[in-house]
């Protein structure tokens, strides 16, 4: 035996002479001696550390008076080149906390800072020892957990994100187990969760958010105000309190993505007012100078939110989608585009909008519905207005006919060349064109069944759920090279994309491709013109802008 081993076996026979007098000592604090000699050790050879890093936890509740000395002596091993005593000195710093509940923080700290290793033994010794003192001390170690969530000036990006990847990955799974008690832990993460939103992406964004509503305060028995407490989150997120700059396309994206997810709690009786005033105040009317792949977007999510206004803010908004209506109706022989997706969203969000303010169209629109109130204002003259809203709907038709004819002539070549088919690659071709052939037909049925009944002086409005938006239906996207990932940029949502317009737009986000494909169905056959412009492509990708918060 070397005199290096003869004297390594000398330290850990020590080392065990001074465990073995701790364990059988009733009053462990008069041992100062041997709790400093387990300290010394732990600056000597590697197994000595190893079974100090062991040692020096297990006894340190009772030495008060040598605790820097012994937590310092242990860090010293954590930061030990040999990864057999970082690891050992890993799995014992869980053992600090368990009778000094005080230093659950700084304890988590440490350990955070080590997530950023690369050595897999070193880190899986790390998660569990985070995993371990979450369960000692469920509130004082997510919320240490949680200050790291956060952005501050002197965040380190890195570590952010392992901390993002390590909540995501071990504690939401286990959320059952770990938050308890239940109502008031649930409470504490949700509070944590908020203070970590200053400043995250937007995949961060929608991380966080299926963790919340994955949460029992939140589920389906919840009162309206939790709904709302929901919504306020997502409102903080869109920035509804900042002026509107419309060449900001990352707030416009901001916006969109945060409507739809807040349509689930609308529907469970949150207030839509504030993301209305905002798009009635600062996005309709600038909606001209909007990004032509961002206008579909958007559209989109007027029609599903409008469902769930009220009657004073459908009324607010009627105004404004009526103008947007009247713009892309085409009016008779005047040889204007028409884009099909735009008509069914604005059609649908006037039908729900109507429903529950029907006396506003009278003004709006030339009808003449009755309800007793002055906002009737039957004493007017609306028939030019009336006469110029019905020449359009009969325009909005003819054009939609036209153009099912030849979607359903063009279904017929797609299921002779499927039989045609030989290749796969050949199959998959064609049934993606039947299935953006049976989406184009969708969005003109809807057009058709929501045109009908807006002829007669006094219409019916659509206020129900019959009317099936067409990309609500749709088949699953196509796979995308794009993927979320925590610290990310993440895609648009994926029912955004360009609309079935004769001006072929490039989609954005995951179902970019897949909207793309359906405008093709679109091509030379939409437009009031003939097919005028039929072939041509306007607009570009996604847009790409700077800093934490693209979304």
């Amino acid at each position: 035996m070397s005199e290096h081993q003869s004297e390594e076996v000398q330290q850990i026979e020590k080392l065990y002479e001074f465990s073995e007098r701790l364990n059988a000592s009733k009053d462990k604090s008069q041992n100062v001696e041997d709790y400093e000699g387990i300290i010394k050790m732990a600056k000597t050879s590697m197994k000595a550390k190893q079974l100090a890093s062991q040692l020096i936890p297990r006894y340190f509740k009772f030495f008060p008076t040598l605790s820097t000395e012994a937590f310092d002596a242990h860090m010293d091993c954590i930061d030990e080149e040999n990864l057999g005593v970082r690891v050992q000195a890993i799995r014992g710093l869980p053992l600090f906390c368990k009778d000094t509940p005080d230093i659950v923080s700084k304890i988590v700290d440490v350990l955070v800072q080590l997530l950023n290793t690369e050595e897999t033994v070193e880190r899986d010794a790390v998660h569990k020892a985070l995993m371990s003192l979450i369960r000692q001390d469920p509130k004082a170690s997510l919320t240490a957990l949680f200050t790291h969530a956060g952005v501050t000036p002197t965040t380190d990006d890195q570590i952010r994100e392992k901390v993002l990847n390590f909540i995501r990955d071990k504690v939401f799974p286990l959320k059952g187990e770990l938050l308890k008690p239940q109502e008031e832990m649930e409470r504490r993460i949700t509070d944590l969760i908020k203070q970590s939103l200053e400043d995250v992406t937007g995949g961060e964004f929608k991380m966080f958010m299926d963790f919340l509503t994955s949460l029992s305060i939140f589920g389906g028995k919840a009162p309206q105000e939790r709904m709302q407490e929901l919504v306020e989150i997502i409102e903080g997120q869109a920035d509804l309190d900042a002026q509107f700059d419309v060449s900001d396309t990352d707030h416009i994206d901001r916006l969109i993505s945060c409507l739809q997810l807040a349509l689930p709690f609308f529907a469970r009786g949150a207030p839509t007012s504030r993301f209305l005033n905002y798009l009635n105040k600062h996005i309709i009317p600038v909606f001209d100078k909007l990004p032509e792949e961002r206008k579909l977007d958007l559209l989109k999510a007027l029609a599903d939110i409008s469902p769930y206004t009220t009657a004073q803010e459908a009324r607010q908004m009627l105004p404004s989608i009526v103008q947007l209506l009247k713009k892309y109706m085409p009016a008779r022989k005047t040889g204007e585009e028409m884009n099909f997706t735009y008509v069914e969203c604005l059609l649908y969000a006037f039908h729900h909008l109507a429903h529950k303010v029907p006396n506003a169209t009278n003004s709006l629109c030339g009808y003449k519905i009755v309800t007793g109130q002055p906002s009737d204002r039957l004493g007017e003259d609306f028939s030019e207005l009336n006469k110029d809203f019905t020449e359009r709907l009969t325009t909005v038709e003819d054009l939609t006919k036209t153009t099912m004819k030849k979607l359903t002539q063009g279904m017929t070549e797609h299921n002779k060349a499927m039989s045609a088919a030989k290749t796969d690659e050949e199959k998959s071709t064609v049934k993606t064109k039947k299935q953006n052939t049976t989406t184009g037909l969708r969005t003109c049925n809807n057009i058709l069944a929501m045109t009908k009944p807006l002829h007669a002086k006094v219409p019916s409005f659509i206020g129900d759920t019959n009317i099936n938006l067409s990309w609500k239906e749709a088949t699953k996207p196509l796979p995308s090279a794009t993927t979320t990932t925590i610290g990310g940029k993440r895609p648009a949502n994926s029912n955004s994309g360009s609309g079935n317009n004769v001006s072929a737009k490039r989609g954005r986000g995951s179902s970019g491709m897949s909207n793309q494909l359906v405008n093709k169905a679109f091509q030379g056959i939409s437009s009031h013109g003939g097919g005028r412009g039929g072939n041509r492509r306007r607009g570009g990708g996604r847009g790409r802008g700077q800093g934490r918060g693209h979304w």
